[in-house]
């Protein structure tokens, strides 16, 4: 199946491995408010776009995910999607400058070879009050692998990927308490804590590509994070 999204760039399914075909299935039928109780105002927020880029690694399906630096004043140390605001180059967020800014994000960010992309869906846009952000996950297949680490070490700490099953792990999933009071999904892979935006998204394509297996929602774990 192939569309363009606001008329521009093409979203295809066509060519994808079958095992992302229920998450292509997903991007199609997804509600917003199945995805989070974080719906975006009518009017306002800053738009952005992340990549959720899946790859085949050495343990089958992995996702690109990376840490950003820890002297960040903002989501410091923070695992997450490569991605970020519009910008002017990228064009109308109402065209194809959203799936553009994903793709540019997440060349500056960890140097992937954007041409080697292939996007095949999009999920419904999310707010993040506190930043007031409105994001858009873009879904792509690293069709042609290419190499990435971190661009600017003031930014990224590391880039790395997670493979799916060990996100999928029982064991590594638990419900993460903010010192606000805020609990969400958390999962610990790749040496790291992911939590927040990047963890809720992660959690409803596992749910509702059928990949989640049962895990204990009354394991916790605090957030040893202030702000």
């Amino acid at each position: 199946m192939t569309s363009t999204y606001g008329g521009g760039t093409a979203i295809t399914s066509e060519g994808l491995p079958e095992w992302l075909a229920p998450v292509a299935q997903a991007a199609r039928t997804i509600e917003p408010h199945q995805l989070s109780r974080f719906l975006p105002p009518e009017t306002g927020g800053r738009q952005s776009a992340v990549l959720v880029l899946f790859g085949e690694g050495e343990q089958g399906p992995e996702l690109l995910l990376l840490e950003r630096a820890g002297t960040l004043r903002s989501h410091a140390g923070q695992p997450s999607f490569p991605g970020g605001a519009l910008d002017p180059q990228d064009g109308d967020p109402a065209g194809d400058g959203l799936l553009r800014a994903a793709l540019r994000e997440a060349e500056e960010e960890t140097g992937l070879d954007a041409s080697g992309v292939q996007i095949f869906g999009v999920l419904p846009q999310l707010y993040i009050p506190v930043s007031g952000f409105v994001v858009t996950p873009v879904l792509g297949w690293w069709r042609e692998p290419s190499p990435v680490g971190a661009v600017d070490e003031a930014e990224t700490a590391r880039v790395f990927t997670v493979p799916v099953t060990e996100l999928t792990d029982p064991g590594n999933r638990a419900m993460a308490v903010h010192p606000s009071g805020h609990r969400g999904p958390a999962f610990r892979v790749g040496g790291a804590m992911v939590w927040g935006f990047t963890a809720g998204v992660i959690d409803r394509i596992l749910h509702f590509a059928g990949w989640e297996r049962p895990w204990d929602r009354e394991r916790q774990v605090s957030l040893d994070w202030q702000g």
